[in-house]
């Protein structure tokens, strides 16, 4: 059985089964080389490494948000998130009514730079705001996108307090009108 090296770094959140992950740059003069997934170090970890599904968003104007999303079981995700572009504010809501940090709330800085990602467990919410003009992301999902368990919470919702780092300045009409939480 081949030895398992590290080549990122966990570190788990006050959100329960929540982490941060941040690259293990090897740099020479080309630049860097990192490992940006890797099955086998999730499943160390005891995180979902059943990815299915990577997503692409680009956002041109700073300030842009997009959330607070996720799917109901039978089709929950988890999401692994990283900015390849500029920066974002990424927030994760923990949804799960079992969970001791059910209706909290986590906000990380991701940026093309710092080399830091963010692993939401299933039955968490998932949104962002850009914090520069032209900012790339891309996520990585455990389930299918299911329209029909596609849900959401609004990122102004009083019962989460989120403090949103910019005044929003595009959001889409849906992303506006999702009801109250309701623990």
């Amino acid at each position: 059985m081949p030895v398992l090296l590290a080549f990122m770094e966990f570190t788990e959140t006050k959100l329960k089964g929540a982490f941060l992950v941040r690259l293990k740059k090897i740099e020479d003069n080309r630049g860097f080389f990192a490992r940006g997934w890797c099955r086998d170090e999730f499943a160390a970890h005891g995180l979902n490494p059943n990815m299915l599904q990577l997503n692409v968003g680009f956002s041109p104007r700073k300030g842009t948000l997009r959330g607070m999303h996720y799917q109901e079981a039978p089709h929950a995700e988890a999401k692994f998130v990283r900015c390849t572009r500029g920066a974002i504010y990424d927030v994760i809501i923990d949804l799960r009514r079992e969970s001791p940090t059910h209706g909290q709330w986590l906000g990380a800085e991701l940026t093309q730079d710092n080399g830091t990602m963010l692993y939401a467990p299933e039955g968490f919410a998932h949104g962002y705001q850009t914090l520069t003009d032209d900012a790339d992301m891309y996520y990585m999902t455990t389930a299918m996108f299911a329209r029909d368990a596609s849900k959401g919470v609004r990122h102004n919702d009083p019962a989460f307090g989120i403090q949103w780092p910019l005044p929003v300045s595009v959001i889409s009409e849906p992303d506006q009108k999702w009801p109250d939480h309701r623990p």
